[in-house]
This record gives structure tokens, C-alpha cells and sequence, in this order.
């Protein structure tokens, strides 16, 4: 027997045929009052937690030895380099962090498939940071109703005093923001101090500015409207999801017909229909983005799960069963309604496939990472003139060699050249070392040097003079034994 529910949808801010009424609705201020309870938990502890690691990161330290950055976590843009802890990320190891990219787009994706918008709701900055301003807020001027009744009150002292300290500490935040993301672009202390006595990088300060404008009006003031309209997220989102993602949901199964308490009450007694949902509006009133969950999912929920610990204080009051509002799937519900078994689908060929990809591509990571060579060289070969014809028939080749130590040490590398038998190897500022050229790069550079291969008319007699014979150019770090091999051509033509 398959039973009809009807939603009732009186309360829901975008409710109806999603054809009528404007395509942007005028911003009504949204006052979300405080809750209690699981999700709120895992709120704070993941706000604590994300703010915690992005203000103090910083100022981790790690030895690399003398002369090197001893910030755990550093973008260095003079050096060229992105240090993090043991890691060091060159230029031309950009691949590592696209590596990165991937690996987040993919998770991402993952989340979105077991639980919707789970990053929106938990981890995304934009949350995080309103979050930590509606608490400010809260601390300031009171809960819900207190801000309601102070928004409608003529500005008086006490108003001007609540919101002078409110936007005070908010714009100390938003200073903070900023200061804190241009410490992971240059030694921390130092940087704080400099900004200190004023005499830091003027970027430094612009930068700062720049960021605590945008924390302060995105976080402070914006908040909902950068979900809803400025974030892309929410719109590849729905595309990406499908029927067995757990959404936060209203289980319209247990709560239809809503009503008050006293007439639910008085209907049972009459062993009438009546829902769960006393029609307290908790759930909206919970909501950082105005939502009215029981409209059913819609783009402006970022799935946090407020209304959920809401839902549960109010059904615990009453004597009713919680999770009236719980994360859950519109199947689900319709199998209730049909009598038919629940079904929770959490490993599924979608789940499978990002999960396979995540270790896929960081076993390619990591596998890069542990293989990664310290020594390397780089070969170009002259394009003007091409060769040189000596004069006693020989042939000379000029090529420029880029030799990379990626230790905390200076190197010696050892040159030496195959494929070209006979050949005359000078590499402009080189030592010798049994008559091999030696080059000392110091640690954790580069290093370019003028090499000549000649060949003279005895051996180049054993080369005919329109060939072009490859060579291979290694280099061996003395103190490593580590080896690493460029090819080129050595041209008679």
C-alpha cells in the first residue's frame, strides 16, 4: 500500500513552482540563533583545528642545515623554491604540486558522493571564517534575539558600543588573515617583526590590505551570498552527485502533517494523522543561509547539519524520536513510505572510482618522490654556429650544461662524455680530476657552464662529415655516487 504525503511548504524562503518570482530575491539579513549537539561539535572542532594549523604553520620550524630556511612550510619566490617540511619543490617539479591539485579535486568529488556538500558545510574557508564571526557576534551582542531586537533599536550608546567592538574585533581577524598568508612567503618571525617596526616589504602591507578588505566583507557581511551566487562549487555539485548521496534531509515520512504540539497531540489522541514536525521553524532559525530544510534540498544548503541538532533539541523536548531531520537520501525516504527495505549505498562504482584514483595518483606521487634525484644535468646544444670546422679538419661542438645539486651540500660533479669516441671534452672553468673535468655547485643550486667537445682530424676521420652522432653527457656527484645522464647530438653538418 503506498501512502501520499503531502510537503507543506508555507515556510520555506523559495518555495513553489521554482518558475515564479525573481531570479535574485533582495537579501534579507540572516541571524541564525546558536545550537547544540553533534554536528556543532564537529563544527568547532574542525574550526579550531583548520584556523589553528593555517595561523600557526607558519612559525613550525625545520633544520636543513646552515644557510638554509628553517620554516617548516615556505613559498620562497626569490629562490624559486616550495618547502614543505622534508620536501623542496623546485620549478621544474611543478608536476608535484599538480600532483596535489588532483588528489583535492578528487577528494572532493569523493565527498560529494558519499555525503553532498560535506566540504561546504565542514571545511570550505568561506564557512570556517563565518563561523568564526557569527561567534564573535554572538559573544558581542547576544544570541538570535538579541541581535534581532538590537538590529530594529534606535542607535543609542550601548548599540554603538556593541557594534564598534563587533566590526573592531572582526577587522583584528581579518588583519590577522592577512598577515598570517604572507608569512608562508618569507621567514615568519622575521616578517612579523619587521611589520612590527614598519619596515617590511611595501607588498607585504599591500597584501595585507588586500586580504583583511576581502576576510572582513566576505566573512563579515557577505557570508550566505558567496555561497549562493559567487561560489561555482554548488552548481558542479549537482551534477556530480546522484540518488545514494546522504544529504542532510527532512524525513517527510515521519514529520507530514505537520502541526503544533498541542494539536499533534490532541490528533493522536484522536488517532488522527500528525507528523513529527511541530512547525517550530528551529530548523530555519539554525540556519546560516535561511534555508528551510523541509523544501527539500536546494542550492542554498551547504549541508552543515545545524538544522539536524536543531531539530533533535526539539524533538527531545516534546517525547519524540530524533533525527526527525537527519543525513539521509530522498530514496530512503520514498522506500519508507512504500514499506520497502532502506537501502545505504556507500560503496558504489562512482566511490570506488575516486577512491581507486586517490591511490592511484598519489602512489605516482609518492613513488616520484621517493625516486627523486638530488644531481641532474640539462644539455643545449649551440644553434649558431652549429659546429666549427678546425683547421686541421677536426670538428668542434659548443653546448651549454645546467647542472642542478639539490642537497644541503655543496657537490662535486664529475663530467663525463659517451657515445663519441676520441672526443676532446673542456668545460670552461672546470678543475680536472685525472683529466676530467670536475665542477663544485653549491648547495641547493644551479649552475651553468660553457662545455666544448672537439674532435680532431684523427678521430673525426673515423666520423663521416655529414653525420650526427648521439651523445650522452653524465655527471657523477663525488660525494653521493649519485649519477644522472642528459643526451645530445654531436654534429659534423
Amino acid at each position: 500500500m503506498t501512502t501520499t504525503i503531502e510537503i507543506d511548504h508555507r515556510n520555506a524562503d523559495h518555495g513553489g513552482d521554482p518558475d515564479e518570482g525573481p531570479l535574485y530575491f533582495a537579501r534579507r539579513k540572516i541571524q541564525p540563533i546558536a545550537v547544540h549537539g553533534r554536528f556543532r561539535r564537529i563544527k568547532t572542532v574542525l574550526l579550531l583545528v583548520t584556523l589553528g594549523i593555517y595561523y600557526l604553520l607558519p612559525f613550525v620550524r625545520w633544520d636543513r642545515g646552515a644557510d638554509a630556511p628553517g620554516q617548516a612550510v615556505l613559498i620562497d619566490f626569490p629562490a624559486r623554491r616550495f618547502y614543505f617540511f622534508f620536501v623542496e619543490i623546485w620549478p621544474q617539479e611543478f608536476y608535484y604540486v599538480t600532483g596535489l591539485l588532483i588528489l583535492a579535486a578528487l577528494a572532493l568529488f569523493l565527498m560529494n558522493a558519499v555525503a553532498g556538500r560535506i566540504w561546504c558545510g565542514y571545511l570550505c574557508p568561506q564557512t570556517v571564517w563565518t563561523d568564526l564571526f557569527l561567534g564573535v557576534e554572538r559573544m558581542v551582542e547576544g544570541d538570535r534575539r538579541a541581535r534581532l531586537l538590537l538590529d530594529a533599536a534606535p542607535w543609542s550608546a550601548e548599540k554603538l558600543a556593541k557594534r564598534t567592538a563587533k566590526h573592531g574585533i572582526w577587522l583584528l581577524i581579518a588583519w590577522w588573515t592577512g598577515g598570517a598568508w604572507v608569512l608562508y612567503f618569507a621567514d615568519a618571525p622575521t616578517l612579523v617583526a619587521e611589520l612590527a617596526t614598519g619596515t617590511a616589504p611595501l607588498v607585504a602591507y599591500g597584501w595585507i590590505a588586500v586580504l583583511t578588505g576581502t576576510t572582513y566583507f566576505l566573512a563579515g557581511h557577505m557570508r550566505e551570498q558567496v555561497c549562493t551566487y559567487m561560489c561555482p562549487w554548488p552548481r558542479i555539485q549537482a551534477a556530480l552527485t546522484d540518488e545514494h548521496a546522504l544529504n542532510v534531509t527532512y524525513r517527510y515520512d515521519r514529520g507530514e502533517p505537520r502541526m503544533s504540539f498541542k494539536k499533534a497531540t490532541a490528533a493522536r489522541a484522536a488517532a488522527q494523522p500528525a507528523g513529527d514536525c511541530v512547525d517550530c521553524g528551529q530548523c530555519v532559525a539554525a540556519c546560516p543561509t535561511g534555508v528551510d530544510i523541509r523544501a527539500g534540498l536546494q542550492l542554498d544548503c551547504i549541508q552543515c547539519g545545524l538544522c539536524i541538532d536543531a531539530c533533535d533539541a526539539v524533538m527531545e523536548k516534546v517525547g519524540r524520536p530524533t533525527a526527525l531531520i537527519a543525513y539521509d537520501t530522498e530514496l530512503n525516504v520514498r522506500a519508507r513510505i512504500e514499506g520497502r527495505p532502506e537501502v545505504r549505498r556507500i560503496v558504489r562504482p562512482r566511490t570506488v572510482l575516486y577512491a581507486a584514483l586517490i591511490v592511484a595518483v598519489g602512489a605516482v606521487m609518492l613513488t616520484a618522490l621517493a625516486t627523486r634525484t638530488t644531481t641532474d644535468v640539462a644539455v643545449i646544444h649551440d644553434r649558431n654556429p652549429v659546429f666549427v670546422r678546425l683547421s686541421d679538419g677536426g670538428v668542434r661542438n659548443g653546448y651549454t650544461l645546467r647542472l642542478v645539486n639539490k642537497t644541503t651540500a655543496a657537490a662535486q660533479l664529475r663530467i663525463v662524455v659517451g657515445g663519441l669516441p676520441g672526443v676532446g671534452v673542456e668545460v670552461i672553468g672546470a678543475e680536472t680530476l685525472d683529466g676530467v673535468p670536475v665542477v663544485t655547485v653549491g648547495r641547493d643550486q644551479t649552475r651553468e657552464m660553457r662545455m666544448v667537445l672537439s674532435l680532431h682530424a684523427e678521430a673525426a676521420a673515423t666520423v663521416a662529415l655529414d653525420q650526427v652522432v648521439p651523445i650522452t653527457v653524465a655527471v657523477e656527484n663525488l660525494t653521493t655516487g649519485e649519477q644522472a645522464t642528459a643526451g645530445d647530438n654531436f654534429r659534423t653538418r
